[in-house]
C-alpha cells in the first residue's frame, strides 16, 4: 500500500515539477519501537486545551 501510495503520489509531484520522493518504506518489523513517556501519551485528551500554534 505505501508502495503504491507513492507511486501514484510521484507521479503528481514529477508532473508539477517537484523531485522525487526520498522517504524509506521498510516493514515496521525491521524497526523497535518505543512508546512516548506517559506524559506524551493521550495528550490531548489529558489537556483538551493544550494544543496551539506557535507560529
Amino acid at each position: 500500500m505505501a508502495e503504491l501510495t507513492r507511486a501514484a503520489y510521484q507521479a503528481v509531484i514529477t508532473d508539477r515539477g517537484y523531485g522525487d520522493i526520498t522517504t524509506q518504506i521498510a516493514p515496521a518489523s525491521d524497526f523497535e519501537y518505543f512508546y512516548a513517556e506517559d506524559h506524551h501519551q493521550q495528550y490531548l485528551y489529558k489537556l483538551p486545551n493544550g494544543y496551539r500554534c506557535h507560529a
